[in-house]
Order: C-alpha cells, then sequence, then structure tokens
C-alpha cells in the first residue's frame, strides 16, 4: 500500500506536468535490498535443506537473480495496474551493469580523495546474518531481564573504607564479564574515590583490571560503580577511549566464545603481548549459554551478590529479530563527516526544500550528528568491494583487477584476492538520480534531466537515502560554474500507510491490505487464506483470520483502479501516519460512478441533439451570449466556478497538497457540475420552447465543463478520465489521441462571472430553504408545492423573474409568486434568504393532529438529552476535572439542543394557526 500511495502520487506529478508541457521523466526502478533479499533466499534454501554454502557463492547469486525476476515482476505488474506513467524503456536496478560500474567508479574515486577507508571499529554486528548493519536498522525494544550484582575482589589487599575486599558492580550482561578491561565510578563518589587507580582481579580470568573515574557513571544506577568492556559495548568503548583501556574480544561472528579471547588498541592493531586466555569450559558457547554459566560460576565462588528483575532495551535487527551485538571489526567506512557541508549548505540556502517544511528539522537532526558511515556488508547479494589483498594483507582498489595490476606495477606472480565483502545497499542507491542517467559514460540525460525536480519518498528514509543522495550528487556533480550540483530541488515526505486503526501493516499483525485485490476485489475466503497461509504460530493465525472475518465480512468488492488513486491521494495530507479505511475507498468508488453517469447524461443531451456535421467547436472557446448561440445563467455560473477549480488545483499542485485537491475535485463534480449544474440544464434540454441559440449555448458548456473537469481529474484518475473523454470527441471538438496529451487546462479571467454566481447563489439558496421546509413538514419531495416571496429587495425581484423556470424544476413547485411586503399570507413554513422570505403555506399539505404528536415527542426526547447535559454543566466537580475542551463541547451540545427546541416550538406554532 505504501508502494500504491507514493507511485500514484509520482504518476500525477508527472502527468499533470506533462500536460502543463514539460518535458517529464519519471525515472522508476528499484533497489536490490541487500541484506532483505539475501535473507528470503536463504529461507526458501533452508526450506530444501540447503544453506548458500551448500551452492556457494557464483550459483547462490544465480539463485538471487532468479527470485529477483519474480519479486520484481510483481512490482512492475503493480505500477501498470495503477496506470502509472513512467518511461519503462528506462528502468533501472541497482545491479544493472551501467549502475554496478557508476557503484565502482564512485568508490575509487573516494578511496582516492581520501573519503573512504578500511578501519578496525565497533559496528552494530547481527550474529544471525553475519553482517554488520547501520543503527537505523536497529530496533530498540524494552524487554524484561535482570540486573546482577557480582562481587569483583580488589587486589593487592586495598580494602573499601567499609573494610570490605570487593566491589559490587551492576550489569545487564553478565556474558561479556570475560572482556572486561575496566572498572568505572564517577569521580566525586565519596564511597569509592580513595580507589581510583587501584586494581581489581576479574572473576574466573585472573587478570587485573584498574578502577577508572569518569563523568559518564551514574552514581545512582546499580551500585554506582560499572565493569567496562570497550569492545562490546558503544559507551564502554567511548569510555575506554579516553581512558585507553584495552579492547579484549571474546566473541566470534556468531556471538559464541572463542577459544582465545583477542586485545586490540584503538589504531586498531592486535597486541601481541597480551594473555587472551579465557577460563575452560567456555569456547564455542553460545553468549546466553555463557552467561549463565559465568552467572552459576560466580554464585560458586560465592561472588553473586544478587539478581534484580530489571525492564531494559534490547537491540534487535530489523530483519533478523536477532539481538544486536556490539563488535570490534574490520569494515569499509565513507568520511561522511567530511562530505556534510556542501549537503548541508544545499537545505540552508533553500536550493533544496522539504514538503513539509518541518521535515528540515529531522534532515538538520541527522546531519549535525554524523558519524562515518560504515558501506561494507558480510553478505554475498550486492556489489561485491573492489578491493583487493596481497598475501600480506596489502589492500589494493581498483574497477578491476586489471587497473590494480596496472597502477600498482605488479606481477602476474603476486596473488590477489577479492575483498569477499558487499557494499550496503543505500551505497547505490544514494547515486539514483544519476547512475541511472548514465554517469559516468554518456551525460545527454543527466544534462537533460538533471538535477530533477522532485523526490516523493518517506519521511522514515531521511537520512537513509535523501540525505545520503545529496552528499553524493553535491561532490561527484558540478554546475557549468563548478559549484556543487544537487539532485533534486523538493522532496515531497509522505506519511505511512498504516490501518484503520493506526497500526503498522505487517503480515505478522495480518493486516496487509493488496492494492490488486482492492482494485479486482476479493472474496473474504481467499482473503483469509492469503492473510493466515504459511503462519507457523496457530494462535495468531486463528487471531488473524478472526480479526480479517469482523473487519471484512465479505471481502473487497471491486473498486477499480481509479477509485484507489482518488482515495490515496484524498489522504495524502501533511500528516506523519495516514489510516487506510476501506470505506473511503467505497464512497470513492461511486464518485467515479457519479462521474460516469453524469458523461452519460451528458452524451444524452448532445450527441441526440445536433446534426453530424454540427460541430460544437473547441470546449468553452465562445464568449458570452451572442450570435447564434446563448448561455443561461447556470452556464455562465459554471463557466465562472470551473476557473475558481482550475486555479485551486494549480495551487494545491504547487503545494503538493493532494488531499485539498482531491477534496475540491470531489466538491465541484459532485455538487456544482452534477448535483446543480446538470438539473439545472435539464429546463434548457427538456424545454420545447427552448431556442437554438439557448440548446446551443448549454449543449457546448455542459460538453465544455465537463471536458475541462476530465483534464483536471486525469493526473489522478486516468483510466476513466480517458475513457470519458475519448467517447466526447464527436461533440467536444477537441483533438489528440489521449487526454494525457492534451494540455492541462489555465483559468481564463474573461470566464470569470462574479454576477451570475451572486445570482446563482442566490437560486441555490431559494431553492436549499424549500427543501429545508420539506424536510422539517415531512413533505414528500414528489409533492408539488405553492411557494410566496416576500419581502425582498429589486434584485430580488430582478432574480426570481430571470429564474423562475429554473425554481419551478428543481424545487418541484406547482406555483411560485411575488408578494408585497403589506399582502396579507395565510399560515406558512418560513425560510430566509438574506431579508427574503419564502413562504409555503402549509394548508392541506400536512396531517396537522399526525405532525403536532412527532412534534411533541421529539420535544420531549430533545428535553431530557437538554436536561441532563445541564445537569452534568452544573456539577462543579465535571467542572473542575474536566478539560476545557470537553465542558466546551458539552456547552456546545446544550447549546445546540436549545436551537432544536426553539425550531421544534416555532413549528409548533405554525401548526396550531392550521388546526
Amino acid at each position: 500500500m505504501g508502494h500504491a500511495f507514493q507511485q500514484t502520487i509520482m504518476d500525477a506529478l508527472t502527468r499533470y506536468h506533462r500536460m502543463m508541457g514539460r518535458d517529464t521523466l519519471w525515472q522508476t526502478g528499484t533497489d536490490h535490498a541487500g541484506i532483505a533479499t539475501q535473507m528470503v533466499v536463504e529461507r526458501l534454501l533452508a526450506a530444501e535443506g540447503k544453506t548458500r554454502h551448500d551452492l556457494g557463492r557464483e550459483k547462490f547469486i544465480d539463485r538471487v537473480w532468479q527470485w529477483k525476476e519474480q519479486s520484481g515482476g510483481t512490482i512492475t505488474s503493480q505500477m501498470r495496474r495503477l496506470g502509472d506513467s513512467v518511461d519503462w524503456t528506462r528502468e533501472r536496478f541497482t545491479m544493472d551493469e551501467g549502475l554496478s560500474e557508476s557503484v565502482r567508479e564512485v568508490f575509487v574515486r573516494l578511496y582516492d580523495d581520501g573519503l573512504l577507508y578500511r578501519g578496525k571499529r565497533l559496528v552494530n554486528w547481527d550474529p544471525a546474518f553475519h553482517t554488520a548493519i547501520s543503527d537505523l536498522e536497529v530496533e530498540n525494544k524494552e524487554e524484561q531481564g535482570h540486573l546482577w550484582h557480582f562481587r569483583y575482589p580488589l587486589a593487592d589487599g586495598v580494602t573499601t573504607d567499609a573494610g570490605e575486599n570487593y566491589l559490587v558492580i551492576a550489569t545487564t550482561r553478565p556474558e561479556t564479564l570475560l572482556g572486561d578491561s575496566a572498572l568505572a565510578v564517577h569521580p566525586e563518589d565519596d564511597r569509592y574515590r580513595s580507589l581510583v587507580g587501584k586494581f581489581i582481579e576479574l572473576p574466573l580470568v585472573g587478570r587485573r583490571i584498574p578502577v577508572i573515574a569518569d563523568d559518564y557513571v551514574d552514581i545512582a544506577f546499580g551500585t554506582g560503580c560499572v565493569k567496562i568492556t570497550p569492545a562490546h559495548d558503544f559507551n564502554d568503548y567511548a569510555i575506554g577511549k579516553r581512558h585507553q583501556a584495552q579492547l579484549i574480544n571474546v566473541f566470534d561472528k556468531s556471538a559464541a566464545i572463542l577459544p582465545q579471547a583477542q586485545a586490540f588498541d584503538y589504531a586498531g592493531n592486535l597486541l601481541d603481548d597480551f594473555d587472551g586466555l579465557l577460563p575452560d569450559g567456555f569456547a564455542g558457547l553460545d553468549r546466553y549459554e555463557a552467561r549463565n554459566k559465568i552467572v552459576a560460576d560466580l554464585d560458586q565462588l560465592g561472588l553473586l551478590d544478587g539478581i534484580k528483575d530489571h525492564t531494559l532495551m534490547v537491540p534487535r535487527g530489523d530483519r533478523s529479530g536477532a539481538a544486536i551485538e556490539p563488535w570490534l571489526t574490520d569494515q569499509w567506512y565513507v568520511a561522511a563527516t567530511k562530505m556534510a557541508q556542501p549537503a548541508i549548505d544545499a537545505v540552508k540556502s533553500g536550493q533544496i526544500e522539504f514538503v513539509p517544511k518541518m521535515f528540515e528539522n529531522e534532515y538538520w537532526s541527522w546531519m549535525n550528528n554524523l558519524q562515518d558511515w560504515c558501506i561494507s556488508r558480510q553478505l554475498w547479494w550486492g556489489h561485491q568491494i573492489p578491493a583487493w589483498y596481497d598475501a600480506s594483507g596489502k589492500v589494493y582498489v581498483g574497477r578491476d583487477e586489471a587497473e590494480v595490476r596496472s597502477k600498482h606495477q605488479l606481477a602476474d606472480s603476486v596473488t590477489l584476492t577479492r575483498d569477499e565483502d558487499v557494499l550496503d545497499t543505500w551505497f547505490s542507491s544514494a547515486l539514483w538520480t544519476f547512475s541511472t542517467l548514465g554517469w559516468p559514460g554518456d551525460m545527454t540525460m543527466v544534462n537533460r534531466y538533471h538535477p530533477t525536480d522532485v523526490l516523493v519518498t518517506g519521511f522514515d528514509i531521511i537520512f537513509f537515502w535523501v540525505a545520503r543522495m545529496i552528499m553524493m550528487t553535491t561532490h561527484f556533480l558540478k554546475d557549468e560554474q563548478g559549484a556543487p550540483q544537487i539532485p533534486f530541488k523538493k522532496v515531497y515526505m509522505t506519511g505511512l500507510i498504516r490501518d484503520e486503526h493506526g497500526a503498522k501493516m505487517s503480515k505478522s499483525k495480518g493486516n496487509v491490505l493488496d492494492p490488486i485485490d482492492l482494485i479486482d476485489g476479493i472474496d473474504l475466503e481467499t482473503l483469509v487464506t492469503k492473510r493466515v497461509g504459511g503462519m507457523m504460530q496457530p494462535k495468531l493465525a486463528a487471531q488473524i483470520e478472526k480479526n480479517t472475518r469482523t473487519s471484512f465480512p465479505d471481502g473487497f468488492t471491486e473498486s477499480g483502479t481509479d477509485a484507489l488513486r482518488f482515495t490515496l491521494t484524498s489522504l495524502a495530507s501533511l500528516s506523519r501516519d495516514i489510516n487506510f479505511d476501506v470505506k473511503r475507498l467505497e464512497g470513492y468508488r461511486n464518485f467515479c460512478n457519479k462521474l460516469w453517469n453524469a458523461a452519460r447524461l451528458v452524451q444524452m443531451n448532445t450527441f441526440a441533439k445536433i446534426e453530424d456535421s454540427d460541430e460544437l467547436g473547441a470546449p468553452l472557446d465562445c464568449g458570452q451570449n451572442g450570435g447564434d448561440l446563448e448561455l443561461s445563467l447556470a452556464d455562465r455560473w459554471i463557466r465562472s466556478r470551473v476557473q475558481q477549480l482550475t486555479i485551486d488545483v494549480h495551487k494545491y499542485y504547487q503545494q503538493y497538497r493532494f488531499d485539498l485537491m482531491s477534496q475540491a475535485l470531489y466538491d465541484f463534480i459532485w455538487n456544482e457540475y452534477c448535483s446543480w449544474y446538470l438539473e439545472l440544464s435539464k429546463p434548457v434540454f427538456w424545454n420545447e420552447a427552448s431556442t437554438e441559440a439557448q440548446l446551443r449555448g448549454t449543449r457546448k458548456t455542459v460538453v465544455g465543463v465537463l471536458e475541462t473537469l476530465l483534464r483536471l481529474i486525469h493526473p489522478i484518475m486516468p483510466f476513466i478520465s480517458e475513457e470519458i473523454w475519448l467517447s466526447l470527441k464527436p461533440v467536444s471538438g477537441v483533438s489528440g489521441d489521449s487526454i494525457m496529451l492534451a494540455p492541462f487546462p489555465e483559468a481564463q479571467a474573461d470566464k470569470v462571472d462574479p454576477a451570475a454566481e451572486a445570482d446563482l447563489e442566490w437560486v441555490k439558496e431559494v431553492i436549499m430553504g424549500i427543501r429545508n421546509i420539506r424536510g422539517e413538514m415531512n413533505i414528500a419531495p414528489s409533492k408539488a408545492l405553492p411557494v410566496l416571496l416576500q419581502n425582498g429587495a429589486a434584485q430580488d425581484l430582478r432574480r426570481f423573474k430571470d429564474n423562475e423556470t429554473f425554481l419551478k424544476q428543481l424545487a418541484k413547485l406547482e406555483d411560485i409568486r411575488w408578494v408585497e411586503s403589506d399582502e396579507a399570507v395565510p399560515p406558512c413554513a418560513t425560510a430566509m434568504v438574506g431579508q427574503l422570505k419564502v413562504l409555503v403555506p402549509m394548508a392541506g399539505l400536512i396531517d396537522v393532529a399526525a405532525e403536532q404528536a412527532r412534534i411533541a415527542k421529539e420535544r420531549d426526547k430533545t428535553e431530557k438529552e437538554l436536561s441532563r447535559i445541564e445537569a452534568k454543566l452544573g456539577n462543579e466537580k465535571f467542572r473542575s476535572k474536566a478539560p476545557d475542551d470537553v465542558v466546551a463541547k458539552e456547552q456546545a451540545k446544550a447549546d445546540l439542543m436549545q436551537t432544536k427546541l426553539n425550531d421544534l416550538q416555532s413549528q409548533a406554532d405554525q401548526l396550531l394557526a392550521l388546526a
């Protein structure tokens, strides 16, 4: 649904600007999603009882390509069903050879510029996937755990001020004890001040480690004394670096205990003189097995001081779900901190604008706290790093091995081994705006389309993708003056599509919606099967099935693509979260039907009224009355109103307010065009007294406005607009093979008619007043009414005389006449239009006794509700404790009830005059 949402917005923008005469390109494609894709394929292999190692790297990659063709086909199939107007000849994939060439070029240039390096650093390590992941791929989840208190013996006969020969530390991770290299206390903690600089003897291991003082330590947490394990905790790494404590690694890539610990300095050098011996029985144990053994062994030694329940945040891989292990390892890094300034300047100067603007703050938050970017991943699927090593481990970087040998004059006898790691997917995605256009080779398309106008994306990947694209582009592309070139001028950040309750859509929750199911419709049983099929947890599957049957008892009725697209644009507000309610889809399906039926009505009243040779000409090109064409008030009104709609639609495109645009189009087409104008045009079409000039004026207007509306709504609803537009060609006078190639409407100042709008609004108010009287008095819509107009001004009289036919037709009147202000009138129901009274004589129209009984019953009900609310408002306890807005809402309800009582009393008084 997220793809469908963003693709609909991108398509609307592309179609709009194309119709506006712009040279448009929606550059479509997909990234290779390194970790996610490899995970899926490895799971498929696991179902066959195999691993990727059974296949080997080359055959495994072949298998991934096979899966990509299937998955990529699903994505592009959805785009085609949505009607996305992309240049399919330019579809790109980040593993295409052209893009791979760009990746190698960027890697080599960054390395040569000193902006890319290899170093040993602490990273987020996923022990399930055996790869480093970024901070943004880590989900911190609150979980229930424990806080263990251990006694660490003081060395050299030292004791605390209390005479104890040990310090008690608190930790949530006993398994890292084997890698401790210091004990830390706060420098102002009087309990431990005398022990700073002394040593303790690390339990089980026997290694002497110092007691250090650091402001990071929280005096109030635990015992105020914490173990420092720089190689297995990011905070400890920073503390250890300040005090030059050793980095001692005790885990392998699966987070199991090594046979022998390794120690490094902060430059990443292995310390050869370190005694890495670990206690017997730990080698090969999983970290949690090691935890249990350490706790048991310390308990046996009398060093377990206590265990407390503790709530803590556990970092987990967002794809594997495994607890992430901070791990010291060699990785490749981009010196992002050195590349940030041009990217910061581009947004600060306004060259790049975020829509909504509030997301610029999120951008600054990332850019002002940058760290170097770890770009290597220990995977097989992805762009293999273009680096080679000789037997001594020296690294050589080049576009290929031949270039490396030539550049460094390496003989064929020198054995080179290529780095097995691949690049982070976001590395290649960061090059998207220019690598897809042919850089660094043929620059024709780059010069034509770069920088692009707009990027449409979700706010959740501002740093993942947006910031990195800006950094890469400003570094590698320059304008004619040599200044950094930006990748795009605007970044439109969409919210995230959630279900109708605001929950994130996920297969595990069973609340995922498939856009194609919404378009084509799907029965309940098939929907249930799709949602619970393959789930391994019976209880969860049963709950999802129950929720599905409750929420969608009949499945989804076919809605069509246009209804889905219109629903999505109507939801495109400035909110971060967008709840998708299927009920709105049903409403917009009805809207599509409304537009279709309106077109059929127009065709019936135009095709049948003209000769084949009697072309209407280009829509709305005629002036006002004159020659062989006469425009009614309704014609002039709708022509004027469509100008304002056109202005608003252009404005909303510029503001990226697709929600407001959709609402404006919906209100105009449903209410102004269909409910009012088409009804107002019927008297002209159906009245035998209508002249040919009047018929031509209304035919031309009814077709011309519809054709304009079709072009206005086409970028959002391409299918129905195209179908109707083509069917109107015989009478619309337009030319062209497709509406998508027609010009987008522009407002015409000479068609704005304030007088016609004011007159028609008067007509509408009179009709609505009569309709309200019908509703209030329970008078059947089919009953023809007599109406009197009284107390009006000269302008009201003119409007009445000019529009008597409209009023009779649309208000279902048997008669309507003007009466003077001093003329006596019978008992009437009254509606006010300004100072004008619209009077409906009641005699003979209603059953007085039945109506009096109905009003009395409604009055009793209203009085009880009003008494309840007034009692609540009179309760001082309620007023003192309830929020102001709650009190205000209750007062508003009371005011509404009182108004209703007044109206009912007025109706009752009128009925008394008839009794």
